[in-house]
């Protein structure tokens, strides 16, 4: 019997906009996995050859890239800061819209100009895109790697700014801190191990099964 097709999909924000897609996919998880509060992170779906799990989202990817899941839904953001060779990101899903931005406290922005900086140092979980996005400006970054709570670095002294996730920008506010610059605009992708692409035919109708769901949302 053929080991079942394993799709990692991310918790947290993009969970709810994610299963309108797969259920447009053809995908309908059991009723646990939209629940937050349920512990376990292997569910079965509508299709006895496909199963979810849910990871982090910076584990998507991992867990896709080594073969552990088959394919996985995933935030370009987390994309660009792994980059890894063994992905393939055949579809924008369209959904997770949001931007990676620089932020500083608001009285600090009153009077500072990005396009000054020399040096900078800032927290962030995404130290590799942070400073490929500053070298080509010609500006060194010196990054502070956090996995959370990204906003207190300022006020308690760790790094002056910020780079993370912006949706509303509610949380930044809330902290006293202001977007000064956007580094890339950020939307969730379907991405594929490449070797399964190669070698499991199930995942070939999968991906075009995803592509279908997403033009069918657009043009509805």
């Amino acid at each position: 019997m053929t080991d079942p097709i394993i799709i990692a999909v991310p918790k947290g924000r993009i969970l709810a906009e994610a299963v309108p897609l797969l259920e447009r996919a053809g995908i309908t998880p059991e009723p646990a996995f939209a629940d937050e509060e349920s512990r376990a992170l292997r569910f079965a779906t509508s299709n006895p050859g496909i199963d979810l799990i849910r990871v982090r989202a910076f584990d998507v990817a991992t867990f896709v890239a080594h073969g552990a899941a088959q394919l996985g839904i995933v935030g370009s953001d987390v994309l660009a800061e792994f980059d890894y060779s063994e992905l393939y990101a055949p579809v924008d899903l369209g959904i997770g819209h949001c931007r990676l931005s620089v932020a500083e406290p608001a009285d600090m922005a009153e009077t500072d100009d990005p396009r000054g900086w020399s040096h900078v140092r800032i927290a962030t979980k995404y130290p590799h895109v942070t400073r490929r996005h500053f070298e080509a400006r010609g500006v060194q970054a010196e990054c502070v790697k956090l996995n959370g709570a990204m906003e207190l670095a300022p006020t308690l002294g760790l790094a002056p700014r910020i780079v993370d996730l912006v949706s509303s920008g509610k949380t930044l506010k809330e902290n006293g801190l202001v977007e000064v610059e956007v580094i890339a605009e950020v939307t969730s992708r379907l991405i594929v191990n490449r070797a399964a692409f190669k070698t499991r035919a199930e995942v070939v109708p999968l991906v075009e099964a995803f592509r279908r769901a997403v033009e069918m949302r657009d043009a509805a």
